[in-house]
């Protein structure tokens, strides 16, 4: 699980994070309430699915309350149950493995590169078993997993793939977006990430023709209810496994005005994560920190923008000097192979060679649209003396 300081604190002259904010929002959101449409399926639901489908290359989209429940769909839709095994890193966040863990899955960790913090797709096929039902790859910080290897690897075998694409809105793998590459891909839209739909909110993207009807039962209840609206049916009742997995057309309209705004906002993001790459680039040769790797062949969005320092213990020291300086910071995920949760609910395949050690010394530095680059400048001043500090005392 993710532990950090609460975001946007008034104290910090540079706040780690700030919900993007395009200006037309509230007016999209009005016009919900004036034409009184605010349940799913509504104009602006409808409106954003097209465009996020069209955007993905996706069979069909389905807006949702979050990304946990667009997650919870995908177990579902795989028909995901007890004695199933399903792979993915053990650096990522807990709803990743809580969704199919719901389904009596077992989950099966494994490591990751220290490259870009994504799971090691060498390590993928080691980890499969007759009982593996599914591949989650999580594209950590919109930084794309090797896709070519775990999609060979999972059509080999037979094997779905669902895409944690949380981060990753507008990022490409080989000019492929991700999300669009797997057969089932997930999205969030909570206030952290580049685009919110009002806080909460996510996306199941369907990219697997054969899924698309059990898609739309899983997110109306269980229920043929669409098919009842099209007039393919003449009553509307349960058919099978689902749950409410609907959401309201006024976060779709919160949504609709920053979807329309995704390029400039990513462009701006990842503008401020190429200044963090430039100012650093001293510290990185002198070796007192690592940064972000881009492999080639993947296009990021800006979302977030780490640094890695000697050990956790430095970490320690360098999140209290920032925030003495002002500047508020956040470590990331927890490996979940060593959460109580993780060892009762699944297992580690292979060796923890990367996962504990790399996550333990990585740090995020602030990154938000908003931010100007007089906040940024301030950030990369006070890292600058803290190492020029360290280095006159050490």
């Amino acid at each position: 699980m993710a532990l950090q300081p609460p975001h946007g604190s008034n104290s910090f002259q540079v706040p780690f994070n700030k919900p993007t904010t395009v200006g037309t929002e509230l007016a999209y959101a009005e016009s919900c309430l004036h034409a009184e449409v605010l349940s799913g399926d509504g104009p602006y639901c409808l409106k954003c699915e097209s465009s996020l489908r069209t955007l993905l290359g996706a069979a069909a989209t389905c807006l949702t309350p979050s990304c946990t429940a667009s997650l919870e769909m995908s177990a579902l839709m795989l028909g995901i149950s007890p004695g199933d095994e399903v792979i993915m890193p053990s650096f990522t966040f807990v709803s990743t493995a809580n969704a199919f863990s719901l389904f009596g899955a077992k989950i099966v960790f494994i490591d990751i590169r220290p490259d870009t913090m994504n799971m090691d797709e060498s390590l993928v096929e080691a980890a499969i078993t007759p009982r593996t039902k599914a591949i989650v790859p999580v594209h950590y910080g919109g930084v794309a997993c090797e896709m070519d290897t775990v999609m060979a690897i999972a059509c080999h075998h037979g094997i779905a793939v669902v895409e944690d694409a949380a981060h990753a809105i507008g990022s490409t793998y080989r000019s492929r977006p991700l999300g669009g590459i797997g057969d089932v891909g997930v999205f969030s839209f909570h206030e952290t990430k580049n685009i919110t739909s009002g806080g909460e909110g996510g996306l199941t993207a369907v990219n697997r023709d054969s899924l698309v009807e059990r898609a739309d039962i899983v997110r109306h209840k269980g229920t043929n209810r669409t098919a009842f609206f099209q007039g393919d049916v003449d009553r509307y009742t349960w058919v099978g496994r689902g749950s409410s997995y609907l959401m309201s057309d006024v976060n779709a309209a919160f949504l609709w005005a920053q979807l329309s705004e995704l390029d400039r906002i990513n462009r701006r993001r990842s503008e401020l994560h190429e200044r963090y790459r430039q100012a650093l680039a001293p510290l990185v040769a002198s070796e007192k920190l690592q940064i972000q790797d881009i492999p080639e062949g993947c296009r990021h969005n800006g979302h977030l923008f780490y640094i890695k320092v000697r050990d956790e213990a430095e970490r320690s020291s360098v999140i209290a000097f920032l925030r003495k300086a002002g500047v508020e910071t956040a470590f990331h995920y927890v490996p979940l192979h060593s959460s109580k949760a993780g060892r009762k609910l699944g297992r580690l395949a292979g060796e923890d060679k990367f996962t504990s050690v790399e996550s333990a010394r990585l740090l995020r530095l602030p990154l938000f649209f908003g931010m100007t680059d007089q906040q940024q400048d301030h950030v990369c001043a006070a890292l600058e003396t803290y190492f020029r500090n360290a280095n006159s005392t050490g």
